[in-house]
């Protein structure tokens, strides 16, 4: 089976099959008709699925024989984002946008999935395909998992288009990859007064200040200066007047980080932090720290597949490079925890960054997308045997 080539014919059907989906996202778990077009192309392809209601699709292609099993994953939710591409097949659902490549996941795993299913006598083993919603709100692979998606699952691979990388380019790296993403909210209760008696109140506005401000020293003085971490304050309200010294203020923002040690320690050195600052300026702290994704960690020997395949499949001697460690969260983060996993990066070249209005990703990358889908489950499969 020659991975590049199977990709190059079906393309322009997969093009298509992507603007289709790109007119209609659909955010959260509930992703009805996309799912309704991922289940008719399985049910033109043959391939035996189970459908979990409007929030994804677990399938499968059996090969010559009953073997391992490797498991390709796309994610299938939209943003709420107003499209501003000005494209022919731009969203038909107001406020609502494939503006972080999901529709090319989706439209290249199908396509994946119908070069597999016709060569499915050449595979040593088993490919589980899965088709997620809720990505973007970090349950989708959660759900998933809880509905059997990774039983009998011995390695799996996940790709997400990057737009500020050249249409082709693969890359990768080994270890921690995408971070762990945590949320909090701080509610900070004082006592309020005239802003001429400051001596008479607990100022809040001071202690969520001090708060702020005391946060970084996670980053300074609790984690190793050689491991990434971010401690971002989004936002913060407080106050109704220039002359009132407020009772009450709230703040939230997000934790990033990769070692999973540091990620184990932050909920409770976050907490302390907060509530004893709060408490030595004579307020209390409401805190809620919420953890989002884990880091996404690819196993090694899943790196060293994935290399190994893309070097066969890359279109030129630069078609792969090391990636950087990614600041932002992804949930197939989850499937990672559970089994050998892999997550690369497929270059789209889409003028503007994820999660733009304007983004508009090259399609024929996709092809370089299917053959590497391909060319890994193949590969894995054979080492795996």
């Amino acid at each position: 089976m020659d991975a590049r080539k199977c990709s190059r014919e079906i393309l322009e059907d997969v093009i298509a099959l992507r603007r289709r989906l790109h007119m209609c996202p659909e955010t959260g778990m509930e992703c009805r008709e996309t799912i309704d077009v991922i289940c008719a192309e399985l049910d033109r392809y043959g391939i035996e699925y189970r459908r979990l209601n409007d929030s994804g699709v677990i399938a499968d292609i059996h090969g010559r024989k009953d073997g391992k099993t490797v498991m390709l994953r796309a994610d299938m939710d939209a943003l709420k984002i107003k499209e501003e591409t000005g494209l022919e097949y731009a969203s038909r659902n107001e406020g609502l946008m494939h503006a972080c490549g999901h529709d090319m996941h989706t439209a290249m795993l199908l396509g994946s999935a119908r070069i597999l299913n016709e060569h499915k006598d050449e595979l040593n083993g088993n490919v589980r395909l899965l088709f997620q919603a809720g990505e973007e709100v970090s349950e989708g692979a959660r759900f998933l998992i809880e509905n059997g998606a990774l039983e009998g699952v011995d390695i799996g691979f996940g790709m997400h288009v990057d737009p500020l990388s050249e249409a082709h380019r693969l890359s990768s790296r080994k270890g921690a990859s995408w971070a762990a993403v945590d949320h909090f909210t701080v509610k900070v209760k004082g006592k309020g007064g005239h802003g001429a008696m400051p001596h008479k109140t607990s100022d809040a506005i001071v202690a969520v200040s001090s708060i702020v401000m005391n946060l970084q020293t996670i980053v300074s003085r609790m984690c190793s200066p050689v491991h990434p971490v971010v401690v971002t304050v989004g936002q913060i309200h407080s106050g109704s007047a220039y002359n009132i010294i407020s009772e009450e203020a709230f703040l939230e923002g997000t934790c990033r980080c990769f070692d999973e040690e540091e990620y184990g320690m932050l909920p409770e050195a976050f907490s302390r932090i907060c509530s004893d600052i709060a408490s030595a300026l004579g307020c209390i702290a409401e805190v809620e720290f919420s953890r989002i994704c884990r880091p996404l960690v690819n196993d090694e020997r899943a790196y060293d597949i994935m290399k190994k395949s893309a070097e066969k499949i890359m279109l030129n001697e630069d078609g792969y490079f090391e990636a950087e460690q990614a600041m932002a969260g992804e949930d197939f983060a989850e499937y990672a925890s559970r089994i050998p996993c892999v997550f690369m990066n497929l270059g789209a070249d889409g003028g503007y960054p994820l999660h733009s209005s304007h983004l508009d990703l090259k399609e024929e990358a996709m092809e370089t997308g299917m053959a590497m889908e391909v060319q890994f489950a193949a590969d894995a499969l054979a080492e795996l045997e």
